[in-house]
């Protein structure tokens, strides 16, 4: 079980993230990725993953969270703390899954790994019946084993079993974190397309340069990424205009909820599409579905969800595609976003044209 001195944002559970509710009940990890997010817990030093709570506790957590909704609210298990497939951690992946998958629920579930996914974890989510499953498989291409100690090969298997043995369960090359002058260069970008092949679908994205981080990658001998550390991903415009035309009419998408929406043939749960900038590289099948299924809630609609989740209403209005909202938190913001598939931005943090909710590093 976990240590008593665990901080305390690792012991709850359940968090609101933007793909999703997180359930989050193992920590620790050995894995030493120098850009983990978990520099940001105050927990990179935990190597020996540990139980917070059984399974059938966090499940419950989970499902009786004020902010879940049954087969709607996307849901997210152990991303924030540890490899869901490492040896001591895959059991309570599984019967988590399984857990779930009883009770009938149809929500989008997404699992983020870099580690071994092998033909028996295959085999076992392929008897899973109602949750729509994505494994997304990490690979960066970073071969720099100061900022990322395991072999990409790792990952590259993992993708090829998935391939070979499944069918019910999607999957997605999970091409991160991106960053320039590091695994932004033609050789890189042309073995992610090679692995796109594999894939239903694949996401590219960039990189959390928080604080915490930077002053990891100073103490191991890593010359600063970026000058920045902001609250967004760094993806500059060359980086990305660079992987647009590496991949050419191969699809891959900006936002995991993309993907994911692609690879299951179902309309985005995030509503990107009211920000138009954003899918411009999606396919047109894709395009769609997500405008077949687009549409602008009521503001009585938008008022009652804001209630439930603590958000004062008076400032709420709908323009330009997205609903704006002031003085509002993540979880707030996402929840609504979820329930109505339109995006919510808080006013304090505009998304500015073509930058995709991307930070200002690289695009001014």
């Amino acid at each position: 079980m976990a240590p008593a001195d665990l901080p305390a944002t690792l012991r709850e559970v359940v968090e609101y993230r933007k793909s999703g509710l997180s359930l989050n009940h193992v920590v620790g990890c050995p894995l030493d990725c120098a850009y983990c997010i978990r520099h940001v817990f105050d927990n990179y030093d935990m190597k020996r993953p540990h139980l917070v709570m059984d399974d059938e506790a966090a499940v419950a957590a989970l499902t009786t969270h004020w902010a879940f909704r049954p087969h709607r609210t996307p849901i997210q298990i152990f991303n924030r703390a540890t490899d869901p497939f490492l040896p001591r951690v895959k059991e309570h992946l599984h019967r988590t899954l399984e857990l779930l998958d009883g009770q009938g629920l149809t929500n989008p579930v997404l699992v983020i790994s870099r580690w071994r996914v092998d033909r028996e974890d295959v085999k076992r989510m392929e008897r899973l019946t109602s949750l729509k499953l994505t494994v997304l498989v990490t690979w960066s291409g970073i071969d720099d084993d100061r900022i990322e100690p395991i072999d990409g090969a790792v990952a590259e298997k993992s993708l090829a079993t998935l391939a070979t043995d499944a069918v019910r369960t999607k999957r997605i090359l999970y091409w991160r974190p991106i960053i320039a002058g590091i695994n932004d260069c033609d050789d890189v970008i042309g073995r992610a397309r090679e692995l796109a092949r594999l894939a239903d679908a694949t996401v590219f994205t960039g990189l959390f340069h928080r604080d915490q981080i930077r002053a990891h990658m100073r103490s191991i001998g890593v010359p600063d990424l970026y000058d920045s550390a902001p609250r967004r991903k760094i993806m500059p415009r060359l980086v990305e205009r660079n992987i647009l035309d590496g991949f050419g009419d191969q699809p891959i998408f900006r936002k995991t909820s993309c993907a994911v929406a692609f690879a299951h043939g179902i309309a985005d749960y995030n509503g990107h599409l009211g920000i138009e900038s954003i899918c411009d590289i999606c396919p047109k099948r894709q395009v769609d579905i997500c405008a077949a299924a687009h549409a602008e809630p009521s503001r009585e609609r938008i008022a009652a969800l804001a209630r439930e989740a603590g958000l004062a209403t008076g400032t709420i209005e709908i323009a330009n595609g997205r609903i704006l909202v002031d003085d509002s938190t993540e979880q707030q913001r996402y929840f609504i976003q979820h329930a109505t598939g339109f995006q919510v931005h808080d006013r304090s943090h505009p998304h500015l044209p073509g930058r995709h909710g991307r930070a200002e590093e690289g695009w001014e």
